[in-house]
């Protein structure tokens, strides 16, 4: 049948009106979806800014992390500054941090308090870049001459570990050297001005001592034997709600880590090469070396888990813990995340 003209203009107009209804319903719609459901997809995970060098430095510089989480979804927020793992598990244990890197010896120490967060990946220790600085002409050429001094340490964390471990494994009683609690950033004017006899410290630290030529070590990492592993930590609520990000994460550090391995020189001085925070001269040489021998960020293995325990067992030992904590129940398994 056909509408006569007045039904087909009523018809258009009332198909105009519905037109207009679903595009600002569909607009609304949009508008929603940025403060809704779908913007619940674009995660933040906050990460301490890493300054001047490494993986994650170069990646927040070069876009390339920002590239890397976009794909699920996820995008970075830049909080506090990276440092002592010790104020960052307390900041994840508080809801203020989502990821943080620190070695296996401070993240025991950490798990004895009330741990909120897991480990995801684990480097291998440091076998050149990690040990006891002594100074040149010194007289402390072995770790049996420390006998009688004073050595700084950060307490509970990687200082404390080389030196109790380099003792032991000398068959000398910890009680024989007068350890010298110090944060690590803080160590430098101690050592140079003589106020402790020796430094067991890492290579954020050792490079620019190593470097002015005043410093050596007496005995790095290899020597020591040491297990001390670096790991990423991750909040442990941030991880059960978006293990998609956390896996993304690692697969970024592991394929970053392999590249800096291969050719140190970018991941240096990458905001910078002035100033305290660029690495120079024979320090930038030094340190170009120790990342050339270092390891890779990689999953957890079960011999990892192993040789963490050890180091439990180890601080439990020596009374720098309680009790041996349970590193195994604090960690993720980060290629079964889905």
């Amino acid at each position: 049948m056909r509408i006569p003209k007045t039904q087909s203009a009523l018809a258009a107009l009332a198909a105009l009106a519905a037109l207009a209804a679903l595009t600002a319903l569909t607009g609304c719609g949009t508008s929603e979806a940025d403060s809704g459901p779908e913007a619940a997809a674009d995660v933040t995970v906050r990460i301490p800014d890493p300054g001047n060098s490494g993986v994650l430095a170069l990646g927040k510089k070069d876009g390339s992390l920002a590239k890397a989480l976009a794909k699920v979804h996820a995008k970075v927020e830049w909080t506090g500054s990276a440092g002592p793992f010790a104020p960052a598990a307390q900041a994840m244990n508080a809801n203020q941090l989502d990821v943080a890197t620190g070695s296996i010896t401070s993240g025991i120490t950490s798990l004895a308090q009330t741990p909120g967060f897991s480990f995801f990946t684990a480097t291998a220790p440091d076998p050149v870049g990690e040990g006891i600085l002594a100074k040149k002409g010194s007289g402390i050429d072995k770790v049996e001459d420390l006998v009688g001094k004073k050595v700084a340490v950060n307490q509970g964390g990687t200082g404390e570990y080389l030196l109790l471990k380099a003792l032991a494994d000398h068959h000398i009683p910890a009680s024989e050297v007068e350890r010298v609690y110090l944060r690590p950033d803080q160590t430098a004017a101690v050592f140079n001005t003589g106020k402790v006899d020796a430094w067991a410290v890492w290579s954020t630290y050792a490079v620019a001592e190593l470097g002015s030529g005043k410093a050596k070590f007496i005995a790095d990492g290899k020597e020591i034997g040491s297990d001390n592993y670096s790991l990423n930590a991750v909040r442990t609520g941030f991880a059960d709600k978006h293990p998609e990000v956390v896996k993304a994460l690692y697969a970024y550090l592991h394929e970053g880590s392999l590249k800096e391995k291969q050719n140190p020189a970018p991941y240096l001085n990458v905001n910078t090469d002035a100033g305290p925070q660029a690495v120079t001269g024979d320090a930038k040489r030094i340190q170009t070396a120790f990342t050339a021998q270092g390891g890779t960020v990689e999953p957890i293995t079960d011999a990892d888990i192993k040789r963490f325990e050890g180091v439990a067992r180890f601080y439990a030992d020596q009374k720098v813990t309680r009790t041996k904590i349970d590193v195994a129940a604090h960690v993720v398994d980060v290629e079964k995340l889905s």
